[in-house]
């Protein structure tokens, strides 16, 4: 017998008009933010990014494809990294779907990494997508951006993440063992590694060729481009990402890691 609380359909019905206005309302905000998005200020940016693509060496500029708006997805996947972050993986799933959709509203996706091309290119093939993948890894794109630090500084030096500073994290005080370092594990590098990468996506704008960085976010900030979320978010018993006493492993995997895969 469910412990969940039960009522009549009258019941039900009252508490869901309810929780309609509330939507509704939800709805209404995020309209608003979305609007002071687009209202932010654009910064120009003259740096030359060096970016490797499957059609050779580039600069951001060429990352447009012709279009007039860029997003970046900061995938976490470091040149030490042997697979991708999990919950990148997860996210970057929905990409292939809606990538031409965004292509017809003149908005290029792409996802940048650190690690070299060809690992990049063999996990892509691994997991059968299709969008483009760029390696940075011989400029200062992921540092700029606040998506890469170096063991130096996660040794010793406050770094910024998410608009704050985030004190040192040593590696010699990682974890070496439980869900988390168990979590790193499966990208083939341990803690401390694993988390010289941070996830994040930037926005750009190309005009009269000059490149401005309009937009970023990080962290809880891309829960809205997680497709998964949105639909464990409307499901019985939520997202329940805690449950096995915390183990990320139990709660999502990459696609074809799943039992019965």
């Amino acid at each position: 017998m469910t412990m969940h609380r039960t009522g009549t359909r009258d019941e039900w019905l009252a508490a869901r008009i309810e929780l309609l206005a509330a939507e509704k309302e939800l709805t209404r905000r995020s309209d608003e933010l979305a609007l002071r998005r687009q209202e932010l200020p654009w910064v120009r940016l003259d740096k030359e990014y060096v970016f490797d693509t499957d059609e050779g060496s580039g600069h951001l500029a060429d990352l447009f494809r012709g279009r007039s708006q860029l997003l970046v997805y900061h995938f976490m996947f470091g040149p030490d990294y042997t697979a991708g972050c999990p919950a990148c993986s997860a996210i970057a799933d929905g990409f292939n779907g809606f990538a031409i959709h965004l292509a017809n509203h003149d908005v290029m996706l792409w996802a940048v990494s650190r690690a070299p091309l060809d690992k990049l290119e063999a996990y892509k093939q691994r997991m059968g997508w299709s969008f483009r993948w760029a390696s940075s890894n011989d400029s200062n794109f992921n540092f700029d951006f606040n998506v890469s630090l170096t063991e130096e500084q996660q040794r010793s030096r406050p770094v910024e993440y998410n608009f704050r500073d985030q004190p040192p994290q040593p590696p010699e005080q990682a974890p070496t063992e439980g869900p988390v370092a168990a979590w790193a594990a499966t990208t083939g590098t341990d803690w401390p590694t694993y988390t010289r990468e941070r996830p994040g996506m930037s926005a750009f704008a190309l005009e009269d060729g000059v490149v401005y960085h309009t937009y970023s976010t990080y962290a809880r900030g891309l829960d809205a481009l997680w497709g998964m979320y949105q639909w464990l978010d409307r499901a019985p018993r939520g997202r329940k990402e805690m449950r096995a006493e915390g183990d990320p492993l139990n709660f999502f995997r990459r696609h074809d890691e799943y039992d019965g895969k």
